[in-house]
């Protein structure tokens, strides 16, 4: 019998963490220091990006995106419903037009083949890019999403939220981790605390284009520069220019020191990942009434969810609830939202991601869960079904 609580997901912090970033409070800087600079080149590094920036939460990580990307009021770009609400709310926030495309019934990410019907049904020029969702850690194939882009003319806005050290194999055999920006033209990456790398509240945002790069980082202070290189006018050392209407999305240095050394145990986090999601393969694989996560072996799971269906979702919910398991439900379609059905979403528009969503269940899924906790969970989950 297991005493305390079991959530679906959380933190894990160390000794190191907490030494690292009691370090940095001791220094000169908390925030604007040489540890943000330091985490966004080990970031980089570890996704095969060559820039990424670092910001206060993936939200805003996301609307950076797409100022950067330039979307204006009236831009059409496609989402996936089966997301949190962030990923097409920032296309809002920029005044542009969310359309959303249904999902695959096996892998829950964006169907590339609705996809390719829905950017044939209106004429070219009538979408402006692309938001697909790694969901719950499994990677696209962002090299055939690449190839529809160009097609069409779109950029890609790739939500990585899910899925650091996620990859799929290309074309060609080589391993693409999920943001890496071969693909797409910008990732965004979240650190909450249940996330694979925590720093309370943060967000990484990557991509291989300099310019792109370049406007990342204006926007993200204020809009504002001291580059010699860029400046109009130059008064001395002092002199900075106002260049854009940018915001403060910046992280702290304390948070980004506490994100160098979670990311120095990612890889071992997700091996652990692996394991927790093998164990319960193993569990439910001949169970009639439980569907379980797609598989493949071209691809990664990076596995921040596990999630199964099963008919009686809400009975098994609240069954393992009694029991102290606090599974969640990822997510609530965002076209179903009554904000987008003010727009003119409706019930129907994606059937594939609506019949997920009344029979999901993301169960535990956490490095320190322990192998004790996990036996608890599918013993409960099998009693029920």
């Amino acid at each position: 019998m297991i005493d305390k609580a079991i959530p679906y997901g959380r933190q894990n912090i160390t000794e190191e963490d907490i030494e690292a970033v009691v370090e940095t409070l001791k220094s000169d800087y908390l925030t604007q220091g040489p540890k943000i600079a330091e985490f966004e080149r080990t970031f980089a590094g570890y996704v095969g990006a060559k820039y990424a920036v670092a910001v206060n939460n993936a939200t805003v990580g996301l609307h950076l995106a797409t100022r950067t990307l330039g979307v204006k009021p009236g831009d059409k770009v496609i989402v996936t419903p089966m997301t949190f609400a962030a990923s097409a709310n920032c296309i809002r926030y920029c005044g542009g037009e969310v359309v959303f495309c249904d999902i695959d019934s096996d892998t829950y990410l964006m169907d590339i083949r609705k996809l390719k019907l829905l950017l044939g049904s209106y004429p070219k020029g009538t979408f402006k890019g692309l938001v697909p969702v790694d969901f719950a850690g499994y990677p696209h194939d962002m090299e055939e999403f690449r190839k529809i882009a160009d097609e069409y003319g779109l950029w890609i806005l790739e939500d990585a939220c899910h899925a650091p050290g996620g990859y799929f194999v290309d074309s060609k055999g080589v391993k693409q981790r999920c943001g890496n920006g071969v693909f797409s033209d910008v990732a965004v990456f979240s650190f909450h605390p249940v996330k694979h790398i925590a720093t309370g509240e943060g967000g990484m945002v990557t991509t291989n284009d300099k310019i792109l790069y370049e406007k990342l980082i204006l926007l993200r202070t204020h809009g504002i520069t001291r580059n010699p290189l860029y400046l109009y006018e130059n008064h001395g050392g002092w002199y900075y220019e106002m260049q854009e209407l940018g915001y403060n999305y910046r992280l702290t240095d304390f948070q980004a020191a506490l994100g160098i050394s979670q990311l120095k145990r990612a890889d071992t986090g997700l091996e652990r990942r692996q394991i927790i999601a093998n164990r319960y393969d193993e569990a439910f694989r001949n169970i009639a009434g439980i569907k379980m996560p797609y598989r493949t072996g071209d691809m990664l799971h990076a596995f921040h969810l596990y999630v199964i269906q099963v008919k009686d979702r809400l009975g098994l919910y609240n069954y393992l609830r009694e029991n102290k398991i606090y599974a969640q439900v990822h997510y609530v379609p965002v076209h179903l939202q009554p904000y987008y059905r003010e727009l003119g979403s409706r019930l129907g528009d994606c059937p594939v991601a609506e019949e997920y969503y009344k029979h999901c269940l993301s169960l535990p899924m956490y490095p320190t869960l322990t192998d004790e906790e996990q036996e608890f969970v599918i013993q409960k989950v099998l009693e029920f079904v």
